[in-house]
């Protein structure tokens, strides 16, 4: 399919474009009649070992390692047949002979390697992270992508977005994308990228002489610095892994123009408030405060002592993330802040909120000898605590010490061992957090609702990263649930259809 045609520079970037959605012409593969080639499973980072089967006796086969020129002997049933030279690069692996683990793997490395990152798989696009940016998300690509089949161009998360985008039209049916991957894979860009698409082409054009106002994809953008402080962490596959699921409805009006957006979130990670494993880090926004944060504002309005490391909450993993730029991205954070109209008085009450939190993690306590009841070792901690919730220290100490429950009809005293009030303060702290959050959300929804009427909405659902530690928190393990689920829905799905 020849691309529009283009003017100037833009013909250019179109074929620098290019260079990374096609793959190059395949050479001449080596001679595969009469002979069984196969994949067989190996230990290391390849996966697989592509071999040659020389002889067959019952279920055990001799076998020759192409690439070592190693005979061995393997069970027959390890043994994965081979695709055709033909399906070299497959641009669509389900149209491949042999639909197995070795198969899928060696088309999405060769592709890899030739810096060609999209793949479809029969109703799918699977996306191979780079780690580095590739020239493919540009507006001229948008507008060759714009109303063509998927058959028509290589595949891209674009082509994606715009069969959603026809047939939300087409049908007047919402329509919904769904971006899943484990932790680090590139969901959270490739969502900005789906956003990206439908801002541009559901864009109003501005009229001549009227002042440029931000767009639905600009505000977005505005929200992310603020969602990844408060919802992103370091984790031990990603310096910068979202540990939140969200959901972004973007809104059409009857003439199939962007009217809003909003956006909704689920399975916030509170554990890793309390604890995190050793190579990694709470989330950014505690760290961005004392990298971001002037030493006087520090101590004086959010009374902390400067020095993340004497905070037990901050202090379980990895403090140091060299990827992470803390203190632009608490710049970019403030400024996204500005612009999402958050005043300085609500700007300040969450700061005060994000102390407390760490402050709860240093409530020492000790337990009586005469009683099951504990006592507070250290003032300090619970009298600044008390401070940034505005809340009397005494009243603060008694509800953690001997809360009062109610016993059938009557309010009793109850004494609190240190077990329980130190569950008590992790349980607060990720209530305030999770709270904070909640509102920040509505916060950002209330800037992107713009008041227009809406007719149908395209969905992109960013699920959080799938991970598996030696210690896994409630929230991730049902993120992990929610995934096998997710993939029994799609087979079913693919199957059925």
């Amino acid at each position: 399919m020849a691309a529009p045609k283009a003017k100037g520079s833009m013909a250019a970037t179109w074929e620098e474009s290019c260079k990374y959605l096609y793959t190059p012409p395949v050479g001449k593969a080596a001679d595969f009649a009469g002979k069984r080639m196969a994949w067989i499973p190996v230990p290391g980072d390849d996966g697989f070992a592509k071999i040659e089967i020389l002889k067959q006796e019952g279920d055990d086969c001799q076998v020759n390692l192409v690439d070592t020129n190693e005979k061995r002997t393997v069970n027959i049933n390890d043994c994965q047949p081979m695709n055709p030279p033909k399906f070299e690069m497959c641009v669509d692996m389900s149209l491949l002979s042999y639909l197995n683990e070795g198969g899928i793997l060696h088309n999405l490395k060769q592709r890899y390697i030739n810096n060609v990152i999209y793949t479809y798989s029969g109703l799918f696009c699977i996306a191979v992270n780079p780690y580095k940016r590739f020239p493919i998300y540009t507006d001229v690509v948008i507008a060759n992508y714009r109303g063509k089949k998927r058959s028509e161009l290589p595949p891209h998360v674009f082509s994606i977005a715009d069969n959603a985008y026809s047939d939300m039209l087409q049908n007047r049916e919402n329509q919904s994308i769904l971006i899943t991957g484990e932790s680090g894979a590139g969901k959270t860009e490739n969502t900005k990228k789906v956003i990206q698409y439908f801002a541009s082409i559901g864009a109003v054009p501005q009229k001549e002489g009227e002042a440029k106002k931000m767009s639905v994809e600009d505000q977005v953008v505005m929200c992310n610095p603020v969602l990844e402080a408060y919802g992103n962490a370091k984790t031990v596959r990603n310096d910068n892994s979202s540990r939140f699921g969200k959901f972004i409805r973007v809104h059409f009006g009857k003439d199939a123009k962007l009217a809003s957006a909003d956006i909704e979130y689920y399975l916030l990670e509170k554990a890793r408030l309390t604890y995190q494993n050793p190579e990694e880090r709470n989330f950014h926004i505690f760290y961005q405060i004392f990298k971001g944060l002037p030493q006087d504002y520090q101590k004086n309005t959010l009374l902390l002592d400067t020095n993340p490391d004497n905070y037990k909450f901050l202090s379980n993993g990895d403090l140091h993330v060299p990827s992470q730029d803390d203190v632009e991205l608490w710049k970019e954070n403030e400024e996204a802040m500005v612009i999402l109209n958050f005043t300085d008085e609500e700007k300040e009450s969450i700061l005060k909120l994000m102390s407390a939190c760490m402050l709860f993690g240093n409530i020492d306590l000790k337990q009586n000898k005469r009683d099951e009841g504990c006592e507070i070792d250290n003032p300090v901690f619970i009298e600044k605590t008390a401070a940034l919730l505005q809340i009397p220290a005494a009243d603060f100490q008694k509800c953690l010490l001997k809360p009062r429950v109610k016993v059938g009809t009557e309010m009793v005293t109850k004494s609190q061992n240190s077990d329980q009030v130190y569950f008590a303060c992790k349980a607060l702290c990720k209530s305030i957090f999770e709270r904070v959050f909640k509102w920040l959300i509505n916060k950002c929804n209330a800037a992107l609702d713009t008041k227009k009427p809406r007719q149908n909405f395209c969905g992109v659902l960013d699920i959080a990263g799938f991970e598996i530690f030696d210690f896994n928190t409630f929230e991730q393990l049902c993120i992990n649930l929610t995934y096998v689920n997710d993939q029994s829905f799609c087979k079913d799905f693919i199957y059925n259809l």
